[in-house]
Formats: structure tokens, sequence, C-alpha cells
């Protein structure tokens, strides 16, 4: 698959889907309480689904989901409802901005899942990262203290993580079995699955009574915007720029998610959280070699600024 150079609007894209997706954990840790995660993520896939549906009939990409139906029904447990719900979890007992940070390690399962299974080489600089990258994680682990137990909060967080490992395993069986089929396929198609295979569990913990008001604006939200139009932006990207850089909205999402919960849930933001945060982020870039990239870019434009041929 021909990959393109980054141009400004795919970079404008990763800013709109960091900030889309760090906006998911405040929607995440305002329902998961109300509606438990089996039923919110039932609710999150069938409303992205009930958008998403017709468009992909519309466009006729109905076919490739009936030609593609086993790699994507993995996919579907994988990148929705596994970690959705793993994530859904997580948010009953930590903070949205902190769930982000934990979210923001999937760049190294990513690439430590693409090594051991697809021979994809790391190098000194990578395993570098990771270190720094999990220690900033183990940092959270050591410095948290929220209003529950501790055994809680460790569970939400193992809960955080395991979420992530079937994120960077997801985007790998994307990148290698998907390639050619078009994001609106596979997003539906994922939508179909996860949608069936979560309605058992979804109706065995169906609440009791069900909330009225503004809570379901919140579940809304997080279906049709931040699952079906986020990852058509998402899938979109791999097939632009490749997984390796689309996976860089990694980078923002936790700045997005600390701003949205601190604004709208009065989350408090700490120095140890952004100095994790910035640990985690810092592996990320190394990992990824996303932030060796960045420093070249902008060297090679001081140097044209400074010598212009």
């Amino acid at each position: 698959m021909q990959l393109s150079e980054p141009a400004l609007e795919d970079y404008l894209m990763l800013i709109l889907l960091s900030a889309i997706w760090g906006a998911s954990f405040l929607f995440l840790r305002i329902s998961s309480p109300v509606f438990g995660p089996f039923f919110l993520i039932e609710m999150r896939v069938a409303s992205a689904l009930l958008v998403l549906l017709p468009v992909c009939i519309v466009l006729g990409k109905s076919h490739e989901i009936l030609s593609n139906w086993r790699p994507i029904f993995l996919l579907s447990l994988c990148n929705m409802t596994v970690p959705f719900c793993l994530l859904a979890y997580a948010t009953l007992s930590i903070g949205a901005g902190f769930t982000s940070i934990i979210n923001s390690t999937v760049p190294f399962f990513t690439a430590i899942i693409a090594f051991t299974f697809w021979q994809q080489r790391l190098s000194l600089v990578a395993i570098v990262g990771m270190f720094i990258g999990f220690s900033g994680v183990v940092l959270l682990m050591v410095v948290y203290s929220g209003p529950v137990s501790s055994n809680a909060s460790l569970l939400a967080i193992a809960a955080g993580i395991v979420g992530s490992i079937f994120y960077g395993l997801a985007i790998n069986l994307m990148a290698q079995y998907l390639p050619t089929v078009s994001g609106v396929a596979i997003t539906t198609g994922s939508l179909i699955f996860s949608s069936l295979t979560l309605l058992p569990l979804a109706l065995w913990k169906m609440p009791e009574s069900m909330p009225t008001g503004s809570i379901w604006l919140s579940v809304l939200c997080l279906g049709i915007i931040c699952t079906g139009f986020a990852f058509v932006l998402f899938y979109r990207l791999i097939s632009r720029i490749g997984s390796n850089l689309a996976v860089t909205n990694t980078f923002m999402i936790p700045l997005f998610s600390l701003f949205w919960a601190n604004l709208f849930l009065a989350e408090e933001v700490t120095f140890s959280m952004l100095f994790a945060c910035m640990l985690v982020l810092t592996g990320v870039g190394l990992t990824t070699g996303s932030l060796i990239r960045l420093v070249n870019f902008c060297r090679t434009k001081l140097v044209r600024q400074k010598f212009p041929e």
C-alpha cells in the first residue's frame, strides 16, 4: 500500500481526532456509573451503527463488509467490544484524564505486537522510549489516590492497560489484513458485530431504572461522534499516512482529556499527573519515532528559513 506524505489536512485531522477521543473519556466518566459498562457500550455502538449503516449502504460499501467479515469481526472484538468495556469499567473508579493517560500507552503495545508477530524491528531508541513511557505509567500507579479503595483503583488501572493492549493488536490487524478496505465499511462492520456481541450482556446488566435528561446526550455523543465519526476518520488516516503516524494522536488525547475533565468535571490536575503524562508521551514519541521526525522536521524548516534556496 502506497502511503502519502502527511499534508496539512492530515495534521488537522489528527488534532480533531485527538480532541474527539479526549472528550470520549469525559462522556465515559459521566455515563458509566449510571448505565454500567456493558449497557453503556451497547448504547454507544448501537447509536453509532444507526447513523453509519445508512451511510455505508448509500455509499455502496456493504459488500466490503460481507467479503471481509472474518477480519472485521476479529477487529470489532479488539478495537471496540473488549477495550470499550474495559475503559468504561476503569472510569468507574478513576478520573477521565487519568484514564486517558493510561490509554496513551497504545503505541507501545502496537510496536511490541508488531515486533512479536510481524517481525517489525525495534530500535534501541524505541526500547528506551518504552522504558520511559512505562515509567510514567508506574509513577501514575504509585502517586494516584482516588475516592475509592486502592484495590479498586489498581483494578481500574489494569483494565485500562489491558484495553490498550487490545487497541495495539487491533491497529496491527487493520494494517495487515484490511489496508484496502474503506474506513466506513470497517467501522460499520465492527459496529454491527460489537452490537450483536454485547447485546446479551447489556440485557443481563440493564439498569433497573433508566435515567432521563442530559445523561443521554453524553451517550449519543459517545456513540455518534466519538465512535462512528472518529473511527472513520482514524481508518482514513491509517490508509493515508500509515498506522505508525496515525497513532501519534495519542500525544494529544491526554492533553485534551485533562482539559475537558478539568473544565466540565472539575477534576484536579496535579503536577505528578502532568509529569507522568510527559514521561508517557515522551516514551510514545521515541517508540514510534514521531519525536525524532518532529525534531528533524523543525530542523529542516529552520535551515530552509536561514538558508533559502
